[in-house]
């Protein structure tokens, strides 16, 4: 079996242990006794620790949420309906592991740790609306993606603690936000943090944070023109 599906196999493994173990090493070992794994090769698989598998497990629900954006008519959208859908199918995409999504925002809110947690932030809020069709490049392009890391970040806050059906209040939260931020972004200005719910100095690192993917996705496509 090829590494990445080995990391995903015990990715799947452990989620059913992190509810009781949280993200830990305890968890992994558990995870990797129940594929008969060797506790070394787990360890070799996340070199990382916790750390590295919650970074894995935002990266394959962004990359299911990504999917599911693929399978609507976005073209026929407007960008409103794009983030709102890119926003929801994000969490639906954790929906059967909420505990360990739970688990995971505490992990991150230790200091040792937030900026990983901002990492992860960014490149779910830059995925979003690199599928939404931005093209933005100037300073508005970190504008947008701290106002829907205000939305996100919220709105994830809100549905794990949503005991409506199907989440449907979470929904019409997520409506309600999404609106304020429109109401923001079309005035932009100063209160543009304020409407993020972020300190100035969270918003420039989330920026710093953004930097180097967007670098590298410039790369990548002036290879791709080549």
């Amino acid at each position: 079996m090829a590494d990445d599906k080995k990391r995903l196999a015990l990715l799947d493994a452990a989620l059913r242990h992190v509810p009781f173990d949280g993200w830990t090493w305890r968890a992994i070992d558990a995870a990797a006794k129940d594929l008969e794994i060797d506790p070394v090769e787990a360890r070799r698989l996340y070199p990382g620790g916790p750390e590295e598998m919650i970074r894995a497990f935002s990266s394959e629900a962004d990359r299911q949420m990504l999917a599911g954006l693929e399978r609507l008519d976005l073209e026929s959208m407007k960008v409103r309906d794009k983030v709102t859908a890119g926003v929801r199918l994000r969490l639906e995409a954790v929906a059967a592991h909420r505990e360990a999504a739970r688990r995971a925002l505490a992990f991150f809110a230790m200091p040792q740790y937030a900026a990983s947690g901002l990492r992860c932030l960014y490149r779910t809020v830059d995925a979003i609306w690199y599928a939404a069709g931005d093209t933005a490049t100037d300073y508005n392009f970190y504008t947008k993606r701290g106002l829907l890391a205000g939305v996100y970040s919220s709105t994830l806050l809100y549905w794990l603690n949503d005991k409506s059906d199907d989440y449907a209040a979470t929904w019409a939260f997520l409506d309600r936000r999404i609106a304020e931020v429109l109401k923001v972004a079309g005035r932009l200005g100063k209160g543009v943090s304020a409407a993020m719910n972020l300190p100035d100095r969270l918003f420039g690192r989330f920026a710093e944070a953004g930097k180097g993917l967007a670098r590298n996705r410039g790369s990548r496509l002036r290879g791709a023109r080549r």
